[in-house]
């Protein structure tokens, strides 16, 4: 049964101060996990050169971690929405720091295996307890308020990537491995203990982006139409945007432009070296610009916007791939309009069924994420059956724009009529 938000028990209106307290000390925990995603790169070949496991049987770690990490969102969302973020965050703290520890002194692929496993685990209720800590923080201002958060997933590793790589050249994996995961722990324990979700009263009203009255439970979400829109729109979008980025390196390669100089905004790196550093910056920009827009727009419209940006992008670099300069640009068009499904999403999740369950609410709509990994070896398949990676380039292009249509006719009015009847 759907709950409604009574006045009883309300308390007075939080400061600004508290409800940006709260934002950042979710961000500072989504910066300490995001090294468990965009770090593990670094990891593969050291492991390799030492246990000679081969590529393929490592990245199976990868694999377990997304799926983890992604899948069991619904239920750990579930107990964050009902013991507070708090306690539950706090806890992944302790897992994320063992995972890290394990694998350095994983000496068999279980081992390795395993501290992905907890690793995901971890970082899984920590990505969905900051974004639904977030969303119900931020009812007036949602989707700048998951861009943020997302954001701190998304870009968090920058910080850390060269001093990794640093310490893996000086010290070794092992210990790298050892006192990342120790420290990153260590400070997610620390914030963890000054989170907690607002009572009622304490938060205001959005007044601009139509917002559901009602708290729909995760079992009512399942029954609603609009959630399985969103649900293909994100895999659609999620799988498009991880196809074409997937072929950047084979792109540059055959055009044979991979190691040309290209200078821009003062810096000079080598074509592919350029486009895959502007990753992390604009894939964490768009997050809470896009939220931002999304907020004063509305979330459909941007949806669209975003989403068809990113289908011409991917669909404009694949005929002017061959120049160093314009392959940069347009391959920073493509992660700028990509990374912004994980801010549009959860705000759109909340407005929709409520604040109450929102953790638990987007878990279920997070494993999308776990889907679209999934379904990016496909890419592989389509490359070697047809020859040439230009067929990928297509699907992801079309995908995109088939979920930007999707957003304005089928998602926009869908929501309103779903938010009047509610």
């Amino acid at each position: 049964m759907a709950v409604t938000s009574g006045a009883a028990g309300s308390r007075a209106k939080a400061s600004e101060g508290t409800r940006w307290g709260q934002l950042i000390f979710g961000i500072i925990c989504m910066v300490m996990i995001a090294n468990l995603q965009y770090g593990w790169t670094l990891f593969v070949k050291p492991i390799d050169d030492k246990y000679h496991w081969g590529r393929a049987a490592i990245q199976v770690a990868f694999t377990i971690f997304v799926l983890t990490e992604t899948w069991l969102v619904p239920v750990e969302g579930y107990l964050i929405d009902k013991f507070g973020p708090k306690a539950m965050i706090f806890g992944s703290g302790i897992l994320v720091g063992i995972a890290w520890v394990l694998n350095s002194y994983a000496d068999s692929l279980f081992l390795l295996y395993l501290g992905a496993a907890i690793g995901g685990v971890g970082a899984g209720v920590i990505y969905g307890g900051s974004v639904g800590n977030a969303l119900k923080w931020f009812p007036d201002r949602r989707g700048l308020a998951a861009g943020l958060t997302a954001a701190g997933f998304g870009a968090g590793s920058a910080l850390t990537i060269i001093p990794i790589a640093n310490m893996i050249a000086s010290s070794g994996y092992e210990s790298t491995f050892f006192w990342f995961g120790i420290g990153q722990g260590i400070i997610v324990l620390i914030f963890s203990l000054f989170l907690r979700a607002p009572e009622p009263g304490e938060v205001p009203a959005s007044a601009i982006v139509q917002q559901s009255s009602r708290d729909y439970t995760w079992n009512e979400v399942l029954k609603t139409p609009p959630f399985w829109v969103m649900y293909v729109m994100f895999v659609m979008v999620g799988a498009g945007g991880l196809m074409a980025i997937a072929q950047l390196a084979p792109i540059a390669n055959d055009y044979k432009i991979a190691g040309i100089p290209v200078s821009l905004v003062g810096l000079t790196l080598p074509a592919l070296t350029f486009a895959l550093t502007i990753d992390r910056v604009l894939n964490g920009i768009c997050r809470p610009f896009f939220g931002w827009v999304s907020d004063h727009i509305g979330r459909e419209n941007t949806m669209f916007i975003a989403f068809f940006l990113e289908g011409i992008g991917i669909y404009t670099l694949l005929y002017f791939a061959n120049d160093p300069v314009l392959f940069v640009i347009l391959s920073g068009v493509v992660f700028f309009a990509w990374g912004e499904i994980y801010s549009l999403f959860p705000a759109t999740t909340a407005d929709l069924y409520g604040k109450k369950f929102a953790t638990t609410n987007y878990g279920l709509l997070y494993t999308a994420k776990g889907t679209a990994a999934l379904l990016v070896p496909l890419a592989n398949v389509l490359t070697n059956y047809t020859g040439s990676w230009h067929a990928v380039f297509y699907v992801a292009a079309i995908l995109n724009i088939i979920a930007a249509v999707m957003a304005l006719v089928l998602l926009k009015p869908m929501r309103q009529r779903f938010l009047a009847k509610s």
